[in-house]
């Protein structure tokens, strides 16, 4: 079975600037990268052990992987002093995703069913990884308006302590949200390959 680790190592950065008068404003900022590791391989059976000798491996598992999605997350929200009370008056969250996906080197002179089978797995790995990355930039977008919502305070020394609590339970919401599709992907993982498989022999005319 395929499973596809997340690399979160994340710093919410709060700054503090005091204005007398600002409107509430956001801007998450996200960036996406890309890296590839390459295999070699002649057989389905050679493809599939080079994937899990020279896949990414998790944080804190020598497992290897064909994929992976390292997400880290950061940020930073300026307050705005008003009556005795303090409130965001701007926040920003980062989200920065870099994408690892296999690569298979030495493709010429491979039977066209084996170049189709790779074909439909490699998709299929780049498709998850995407949606992990996706799924990063949405809790990002749903963590900037939580912290613009904040109720105002006393203080700004509280509305920062109030800031990166909404941080902080936003990035274990996001560790859910990330698991919760893992286990999905896993579950239908031998399903969904076949149907891709003879969606794909179908379009080319049969397999030969």
């Amino acid at each position: 079975m395929l499973s596809v680790p997340r690399y979160m190592p994340f710093l919410v950065a709060v700054s503090i600037s005091v204005f007398t008068t600002a409107p509430a404003m956001a801007a998450v900022v996200a960036t996406k990268s890309y890296s590839y590791f390459d295999i070699k391989g002649k057989t389905a059976d050679e493809l599939d052990e080079q994937l899990s000798i020279r896949g990414p491996t998790a944080s804190g598992s020598s497992a290897r992987h064909p994929g992976a999605t390292k997400i880290r997350f950061g940020g930073d929200a300026t307050y705005m002093q008003d009556r005795g009370r303090c409130r965001v008056s701007s926040a920003r969250v980062t989200v920065h995703t870099k994408i690892i996906l296999p690569r298979w080197s030495n493709r010429r002179g491979a039977s066209k069913q084996l170049s189709m089978i790779w074909d439909t797995l490699s998709s299929d790995i780049k498709r998850h990884e995407e949606r992990h990355a996706e799924i990063a930039r949405a809790q990002a977008r749903v963590m900037e308006k939580r912290i613009l919502a904040l109720p105002s305070q006393p203080s700004c020394g509280r509305m920062q302590e109030l800031v990166t609590e909404a941080s902080t339970r936003g990035i274990e919401e996001h560790d859910r949200l990330q698991a919760r599709f893992d286990q999905v992907e896993a579950v239908n993982f031998q399903k969904r390959m076949l149907r891709l498989l003879n969606n794909r022999i179908k379009a080319s005319g049969g397999a030969k």
